[in-house]
């Protein structure tokens, strides 16, 4: 039996191999470091994994869950206000508010809603692989921007060529930027949606991790821009719980903008899922309009992180910019490695270290010659993680 071939024209999922590759070193009985997959290793709020079990017992919550309901009124009302709060964005809860399975997997059905076979989808690239997967899923044309330190991973829209920009109907932006950590401040939106005016793009801004941030900056969104709520500007911008607030395993998030965009969203939704489990959207309301110290208090665990590995890395000779949002460090393979590909050196990494790290490729074509560790483990960890990338650094390239 062939799969479809919509499925063969996406790219190997680099992060099965090196899954595969964790899983084959510990069983030789080596201890792995998991510094691979964006997976945040600290628990979830107590209060909202409290408000969790307390609606779980609940018979009413146990059946399928209806937009009508009153824990998703609840829910969409507890998005906006926390929309409002974070970035003076004042929301419609009843038209500019959609709750998804997940962020992931709403950018997923963005493109199934919007994308025909002749419709171009451009992407960052590097970028976080839904970006790109969904529009190739979707059977829509896949159009990679590249970005790199030299633009400071930012796209110039400007250059883009008309003739895509005439057949594109999507453009994925996500900032603070997985996998880079590149950061953006309001201009950069101002410029986006005075360049998307009048030419028929939705304007999509993945914005999962606003609160991970450094340093005095704020992420701004999407919607903050001039004219972004305009009916002809048709920008959404999707967020999650998963990095917030350690929920990622629990799969809930939203899409906000656009009315009629979200009204279409819903409407390739309501064919595929029938929506939230009620108990987990009563704990996400408990998350965003409960008290926010859980917040604050993980960020400085993840600065503290960060603020230990990366002059780590500068003392073996490896030169990483110091992010200023994101869990994430996008490093560039070292130069006596530069003959490896980014998925060559990641699996050296393995083998010789016990070090799991995501490589550039997995993000895009533009993402190789690089590869990105991810901050979720203890300060320990990650100080054993330095002596043994001291051991690699030291080995002939």
């Amino acid at each position: 039996m062939q799969e479809a071939n919509r499925l063969k024209r996406l790219p190997q999922y680099l992060f099965t191999i090196m899954d595969n590759l964790k899983q084959e070193a510990a069983a030789k009985g080596k201890d792995v470091i998991d510094l691979g997959m964006g997976n945040p290793d600290l628990p979830s709020p107590p209060n909202v994994v409290e408000a969790l079990v307390k609606a779980a017992v609940k018979p009413e919550n146990h059946r399928y869950p209806k937009p009508t309901d009153d824990v998703s009124k609840r829910f969409r009302r507890a998005i906006a206000q926390w929309y409002d709060q974070r970035f003076g964005v004042k929301l419609d809860p009843d038209t500019e508010v959609l709750p998804l399975i997940g962020s992931k997997e709403g950018i997923s059905h963005l493109a199934l809603a919007f994308l025909n076979n002749d419709d171009i989808g451009m992407v960052t690239s590097p970028t976080y692989p839904v970006h790109a997967n969904g529009i190739i899923m979707a059977g829509g044309i896949l159009y990679n921007i590249p970005i790199g330190p030299e633009n400071n991973f930012r796209p110039d829209f400007q250059t883009l060529p008309k003739e895509v920009v005439r057949m594109a109907k999507l453009l994925i932006v996500s900032y603070p930027h997985n996998p880079t950590a590149a950061c953006v401040d309001l201009d950069f939106y101002n410029e986006l949606v005075a360049w998307g005016k009048g030419k028929d793009t939705i304007l999509c801004s993945d914005l999962a991790y606003s609160d991970i941030v450094f340093d005095g900056y704020k992420a701004p969104s999407l919607l903050q821009a001039k004219g972004a709520r305009d009916r002809d500007a048709y920008c959404v911008e999707f967020h999650t719980c998963s990095k917030s607030y350690n929920m990622a395993g629990w799969r809930i998030g939203w899409a906000v903008g656009h009315p009629e965009i979200l009204r279409s969203l819903a409407k390739a939704k309501s064919y595929i899922d029938f929506g939230i489990f009620p108990a987990v959207q009563e704990a996400a309301i408990e998350a965003l309009i409960g008290p926010q110290d859980y917040v604050h208090n993980l960020v400085q665990i993840y600065k503290r992180r960060r603020d230990m590995f990366v002059p780590g890395l500068h003392a073996l000779g490896w030169n990483v910019p110091t992010p200023k949002a994101t869990f994430y460090i996008w490093a560039h393979i070292p130069q006596k490695f530069s003959g490896l590909t980014s998925l060559d050196f990641s699996k050296l990494l393995v083998n010789e270290a016990g070090i799991v790290t995501a490589p550039g490729t997995g993000f895009g074509e533009y993402g190789e010659g690089f590869v990105r560790f991810a901050l979720v483990e203890p300060e320990e960890r990650l100080k054993v993680a330095l002596e043994r990338l001291k051991k690699v650094l030291a080995l002939k390239g």
